[in-house]
């Protein structure tokens, strides 16, 4: 039966929790989530930046049907100095080997470029299997406790988990949104060093050779108070409401979330959905105006070539994976708040035996954040770009043993303490213009900016 309140799913929650037999009847299992359903209304975003421990995590699906709000850690996988894209598959079929429970989830993330090093607490990669969940699907409401049983001492897992239940706080409202106070902003780069970038990029001898690179700016704002970032998340949300909301917090010292319109891929069991998103104008200001700039765009030339390059890029690295692949001829228009892109959907049929890292070694990073080649793309903006980019333009998401979906981690910000680092790209080909491009950035931040500071 459904428990009728939040308080007494965790009252019941502990009940199956000291019921439970150690170690589990099911021997196979080593880890084990219990789950209770709550026939209330839970404001997830409220009830997780309530929350006191660590590490707090936020999904939600860009279809709106699902949210999640994730706390504490029964399992951590971080790759902080190096990463192997194999060794990570492997781990990752060992843990999902653990148990058959097709509810099981890891969320986390991989960094835009894995060779080298990532923020603190971040790392190039890091999977998370929280200590507590608090699920929306539709309408539906549940809460679950996962307890890993693959380490020797099952009672002390049990008391970790009683303790982290016992410290649970309920929903408070958030704060209410309030612009603050800017004390000074930096881009890297600033935009002398972009036209430099653009110029470099667009040359034809090297763009002969590498026809896209995206090129991206991170935009420090200094700020004179602590930023609730779940604050900031539950208002970008209320304002960008086509696109994959989520947040990622390690610790109290930062946190990264994330209004992204881009999937990189969605996989249930073998059927694969992912698409090519890329070329981009600004809404109209009237309906006559949003349907005159979504036709010019389509009719864009320039960026009718960027999304043609992303999507013949996905199918040919889908294809050695897959049965059949399925594309759009022709893209649609995809629109957000402030902005329109050009989209493509891509459906496929996997191989058996294709596992989610895999795909996440194929798709990642996607040319409409990276570039063509994407090795020679990538190396320009290792080396040229200025800055650690980190998880902007990562991939972020959840696995599990039957189904996974990864974001890319655009539309982003990472707040620190008395600062907001704000994260914007354009693809560049031949024919950018820097000054077009440099703008196409503002854009791009116009939503996340109208939210913060107050001019």
């Amino acid at each position: 039966m459904p428990a009728t309140s939040l308080s007494f799913a965790i009252e019941k929650l502990t009940q199956q929790l000291i019921a439970l037999p150690l170690p589990p009847a099911a021997q196979e299992d080593k880890v084990v989530q219990l789950r209770v359903e709550v026939d209330a209304a839970i404001p997830l975003i409220a009830w997780l930046a309530s929350q006191q421990q660590y590490p707090r995590i936020y999904w939600h699906g860009r279809d709106k049907k699902e949210e999640v709000a994730a706390i504490g850690c029964a399992r951590d996988f971080l790759f902080q100095d190096s990463i192997d894209d194999k060794q990570l598959a492997l781990i990752y079929q060992q843990q999902k080997a653990l148990s058959a429970d097709p509810a099981i989830r890891y969320y986390g993330g991989v960094a835009f470029d894995r060779s080298i090093e990532s923020w603190p607490e971040f790392g190039r990669a890091r999977f998370i299997l929280p200590r507590l969940e608090l699920r929306r699907s539709g309408d539906d409401f549940l809460l679950a406790l996962n307890l890993n049983f693959a380490e020797p001492n099952p009672e002390l897992e049990r008391q970790r988990a009683l303790d982290a239940i016992k410290q649970l706080l309920p929903p408070r409202p958030l704060m209410p949104p309030h612009k603050v106070g800017l004390m000074a902003r930096h881009d890297s780069p600033a935009y002398p060093r972009w036209q430099q970038l653009v110029q470099q990029v667009t040359e034809p001898t090297f763009n002969n050779a590498v026809p896209k690179v995206v090129l991206s700016r991170v935009s420090q704002l200094e700020v004179n108070e602590i930023i609730d970032p779940w604050m900031v998340l539950a208002c970008w949300q209320g304002r960008n409401q086509n696109s994959f909301q989520f947040g990622f917090q390690f610790s109290p010292h930062r946190a990264f979330i994330s209004c992204s319109p881009e999937r990189l891929f969605q996989r249930r069991d073998r059927q694969l959905h992912t698409e090519a998103l890329a070329g981009t104008t600004v809404r109209g200001l009237s309906q006559q105006e949003d349907d005159l700039l979504a036709n010019q765009l389509l009719e864009d030339s320039k960026n009718s070539y960027e999304n043609r390059l992303v999507q013949e890029h996905i199918v040919d690295v889908l294809t050695p994976l897959c049965e059949k692949v399925d594309a759009d001829t022709a893209p649609k228009i995809f629109k957000l708040t402030h902005i329109q892109h050009l989209h493509r959907d891509i459906r496929a049929q996997l191989k058996a035996g294709v596992n989610d890292f895999e795909l996440l070694q194929a798709l990642h990073p996607t040319p409409a954040v990276g570039g063509l080649p994407r090795a020679e793309a990538m190396a320009f903006i290792r080396s040229q770009e200025g800055y650690l980019r980190g998880w902007y333009a990562g991939a972020c998401g959840y696995l599990n043993k039957y189904e996974s979906e990864f974001s890319v981690a655009i539309r982003s910000a990472l707040l620190e303490s008395g600062r907001i680092s704000l994260y914007a790209g354009a693809g560049i080909v031949a024919g950018s213009d820097p000054k077009a491009e440099w703008q196409e950035l503002e854009n791009k931040l116009a939503t996340i900016i109208s939210i913060l500071i107050d001019f």
